[in-house]
């Protein structure tokens, strides 16, 4: 994928600008998976940050469990809407990820970084980038939880219809764990959930083969 066919801003904000945006907090059973993956790894009063935020469903939930949270986006609406479900308690951060220095901009080590729905929508130039840009605030013995649609899942086949104008390039496991690696991190956990959405689903057998998403904990 070209940088020039990636989404732009008014894309972002046009998408998290709509009414129907409150649909994104519904807790789906997709949701409840990746809070599976996401609960070992959260500890009350661990700094938060939540990268490439979108609608806050998650920076409210790492707030409800008590933890000092980020809430970053490069879209203004998405922001707004992430301010009104953690009714205030989150950091907000409007940043470019390629061009801003996170560093200079949150200066307290975070515990845990999570993206769901971020680096697919970039570049492996400019993914690496961002991820070296995660590193940077990453405190010593911190985890960044990564979350990027599946290559082979049968959702890629409708997920247009859902996010018109949005535009992804899916990842294999395999690429997930080298974007980490090359990168300085150690991957210590991966898989695949949401094989079929439902309460049931495959996810340990076929879950890294045709689950919607993939997953990595990594360390550095």
């Amino acid at each position: 994928m070209s940088n020039q066919d990636l989404p732009k801003d008014t894309d972002w904000n046009h998408f998290w600008g709509r009414e129907q945006s409150e649909k994104f907090q519904q807790i789906s059973w997709s949701k409840r998976r990746i809070l599976s993956i996401l609960q070992p790894y959260m500890k009350a009063g661990q700094k938060a940050l939540d990268a490439g935020c979108g609608s806050g469903f998650f920076s409210n939930i790492f707030c409800e469990n008590d933890l000092e949270v980020f809430s970053l986006d490069y879209s203004k609406n998405a922001l707004e809407v992430a301010e009104k479900i953690t009714q205030g308690r989150s950091r907000l951060v409007q940043a470019d990820m390629l061009q801003d220095d996170l560093s200079q901009i949150i200066k307290e080590p975070v515990d845990i970084i999570f993206s769901d729905g971020l680096f697919e929508h970039f570049s492996q130039e400019d993914q690496d980038k961002i991820m070296r840009n995660l590193v940077q605030v990453l405190a010593k013995n911190g985890v960044i939880v990564t979350f990027v649609p599946n290559k082979w899942s049968p959702w890629e086949l409708i997920r247009p219809f859902f996010m018109p104008g949005i535009e992804e390039e899916p990842f294999v496991i395999k690429e997930l764990v080298d974007l980490n690696e090359r990168n300085g991190l150690k991957v210590v956990e991966k898989g695949g959930i949401n094989t079929i959405p439902f309460r049931l689903s495959p996810d340990r057998l076929i879950g890294q083969t045709f689950g919607m998403l993939l997953y990595t904990v990594a360390r550095n």
